[in-house]
């Protein structure tokens, strides 16, 4: 199977259409789950469907080690390349690896003039990722000036910025600190666990006061489309 089959059935796909576009590049996008259902699978696969496009993407962790991000890339590019029979798995997985780069902080030691550094390094290497993943980010403690920051800086990067956020158990409307910081997100999904599949919600879209009723199901292993 080429890979062009697994940029196929990302959920990506679906939001493109269903959120007049997806992201978009200066964007910031969150999405929430609760504990163990997926939010990093579902960012690692977000980041995998540009890397498979040979996009450059920075992913910066600052709940984990750079060793323990990179396993876990492995894990989901294996059960991926082993569930769709993945050609030329080997070379699909060092094309992978060359444009991706892992950056790992301590949560009181990052802000955006970190992130905006570590692009700048990445830079002069002479890697300009398309998309961020920022994992482990406490929203209420970083607040919002520096979430406007963290904004801004996508917009001069023109890159998408995916941030991941705990559920605390609300299923309908945007969660804590996402809703008093909605207003500097463009896009915020949902995944919550349903019989057999993960469901992905939108709770925002753009500026569209009405948020598309996506019935995305997702395979609660990969968090790719299942298959229909």
């Amino acid at each position: 199977m080429d890979r062009t089959f697994l940029n196929a059935r990302s959920p990506l796909r679906v939001l493109e259409k269903g959120l007049h576009g997806g992201l978009g590049a200066g964007n910031l996008g969150v999405v929430v789950a609760g504990h163990g259902v997926g939010k990093t699978s579902f960012l690692v696969g977000v980041a995998l469907d540009d890397l498979l496009r040979g996009h450059d993407v920075l992913h910066v962790a600052l709940d984990q080690t750079v060793s323990h991000v990179r396993a876990y890339y492995d894990t989901v590019f294996d059960d991926l390349a082993s569930s769709t029979h993945l050609e030329d798995i080997a070379r699909v997985h060092a094309d992978v690896d060359r444009h991706r780069r892992i950056r790992a902080y301590p949560p009181a030691a990052f802000d955006t003039a970190k992130l905006r550094e570590a692009v700048k390094l990445e830079a002069e290497a002479g890697a300009n990722p398309s998309l961020i993943v920022l994992e482990g980010c406490d929203l209420a403690a970083a607040g919002r000036d520096e979430l406007a920051a963290l904004k801004a800086l996508a917009g001069e990067l023109q890159a998408e910025v995916w941030l991941s956020v705990v559920n605390d158990g609300q299923r309908h409307d945007l969660p804590g600190a996402v809703g008093d910081l909605g207003d500097l997100m463009s896009v915020v999904l949902a995944l919550e666990p349903e019989s057999g599949h993960v469901a992905l919600r939108v709770l925002k879209d753009h500026e569209n006061p009405d948020v598309s009723e996506l019935h995305v199901a997702l395979d609660p292993k990969s968090l790719l489309l299942v298959r229909s």
